[in-house]
């Protein structure tokens, strides 16, 4: 059976992700040992003028072992996420028949970085470019004296570790984050639900970027996490949703607001996701976006990806039925950026407020006026 077969595909992954995620150690300590090997062949001469070179990576070798010191913490509790699915079966069997994914360590190192994004200190003017101008719409559309912003119910596909999503409920809104990369679930469960108190872990989150730094102590900066107490209280109307957002929102006219904060481009197809976000949108709903087009599946082998620009996407849109209310481009935003780096990347992003009309027409209809 079909039904039998996706379980089992399900299962498999998820252990893969566990199994990845244990060897995070193991795997980085091996490039940094294939660094020392590097330096070991070289001149006795070059050997001794890198000493320091040498003496930093053993720094860095520490540093892994700190971040590591997290992941189990994470782990046992990863088991029971999806309602106990995972909790009862065989976990050393299955285990031991999983695979390490071979991409799975970028995936691991780029949830570190996303830890320092999006719940420490350290990634507060990050936030603050990408998510503040979000959060501000949304204030501003749904003012206080004139809705219950209980019930005004926003969705956050893409939500990462939920900090966006977060934000918005604490704001007194019924927000709703849904994330289909498991590393990223695995991790927000925990920071969201079991996190204690403020700034209770360490972690590195640029420890694998080896180029453009000044020193090693640039590379080694450090971040705390969590800088507020994520856990919901019983009353919270805070919520997160794992799964393919396209396959998991197929319900019409739902939702009061949709905001998609570096998400839109992470589709195969940029048109589904517009389509997708019209039909679940109430009549009159918002749309709000902030991010670039950096399309992920552009390079991708064997996957049938397009990558329209943004003022072709802007004809999209309205041909989907959106009235676009606002729209700026060249908005300043970095993403889990070392500000000590040598090498800064900042994105000109896009920011554009769209609404669904309310009127009852059409998608598509050819008598849309353009603005």
């Amino acid at each position: 059976m079909d039904t039998e077969k996706n379980v089992r595909e399900e299962r498999e992954y998820f252990l893969s992700v566990i199994k990845t995620f244990k060897s995070y150690r193991d795997q980085s300590i091996k490039k940094i040992e294939n660094k020392e090997k590097c330096v070991g062949t070289l001149p006795n001469e070059h050997k001794k003028w890198l000493s320091k070179y040498y003496e930093d990576l053993q720094k860095l070798k520490e540093c892994v072992e700190k971040n590591y010191s997290f992941i189990p913490l994470v782990l046992q509790h990863a088991y029971t996420m999806f309602d106990n699915v995972y909790s009862n079966m065989d976990i050393v069997k299955f285990e031991e028949e999983a695979r390490i994914l071979s991409e799975g360590l970028d995936k691991v190192q780029s949830v570190f970085k996303q830890l320092m994004r999006d719940w420490s200190s350290l990634g507060a003017a990050e936030r603050k470019q990408c998510y503040e101008p979000i959060i501000q719409e949304i204030l501003a559309s749904y003012p206080e004296e004139e809705y219950d912003r209980g019930e005004i119910q926003i969705l956050v596909p893409g939500a990462g570790l939920g900090r966006l999503a977060f934000e918005i409920a604490s704001r007194g809104f019924k927000c709703q984050g849904n994330e289909f990369n498991l590393f990223m679930l695995i991790v927000s469960f925990y920071v969201l639900n079991l996190c204690q108190k403020v700034d209770e872990y360490e972690i590195y989150p640029w420890i694998h970027q080896y180029c453009n730094n000044i020193s090693v102590e640039d590379q080694m900066i450090s971040a705390r996490f969590p800088d507020v107490k994520p856990m919901p209280s019983p009353k919270s109307n805070f919520s997160m949703t794992a799964g393919d957002f396209l396959e998991v929102y197929t319900t019409n006219d739902e939702w009061h607001c949709v905001a998609t904060c570096f998400f839109i481009d992470c589709a195969p197809n940029v048109v589904q996701f517009i389509e997708t976000i019209y039909d679940i949108l109430k009549p009159g709903g918002l749309w709000i976006n902030l991010g670039p087009l950096l399309y992920h599946y552009s390079d991708v082998k064997n996957e049938k990806s397009i990558e329209p620009s943004f003022k072709v996407l802007c004809d999209v849109i309205k041909k989907v039925g959106f009235k676009m209310e606002k729209c700026a481009t060249g908005v300043k935003t970095k993403y889990c950026q070392n500000p000590y780096s040598m090498l800064q990347y900042e994105y000109d992003s896009v920011f554009f407020v769209c609404r669904k009309p309310d009127n009852g027409l059409a998608n598509g209809h050819d008598d849309m006026e353009d603005h």
